[in-house]
């Protein structure tokens, strides 16, 4: 994998937990209570922010076409990532 590669999924993957942390629901999974609602807005702004930076950085790597097909891969596999992530984080929490 090249370094632009890696760049965009890192991106996509901190977007993603981003976004997963600014869910009333996840924040009690991981954190155990709310936060307020500005830190919500902040990380549901954030993870915007993070997804359109991987999208700038795939396209200015790959071109359009190109750059898009990867955006869209690499972005699938890190909410998948981030997916499991929550997954494993209940589980273990769990027991």
């Amino acid at each position: 994998m090249t370094a632009a590669h890696m760049v965009v999924f890192l991106l996509c993957a901190a977007g993603f937990a981003a976004l997963a942390l600014a869910m009333d629901r996840h924040q009690q999974d991981v954190l155990g209570r709310a936060l307020p609602p500005r830190a919500t807005q902040l990380l549901r702004g954030a993870g915007w922010a993070l997804l359109l930076a991987a999208l700038w950085q795939a396209v200015g790597a790959k071109g359009w076409a190109l750059g898009l097909v990867a955006y869209s891969g690499h972005a699938s596999a890190a909410a998948g990532l981030v997916f499991v992530a929550l997954l494993a984080w209940n589980r273990w929490r769990g027991q």
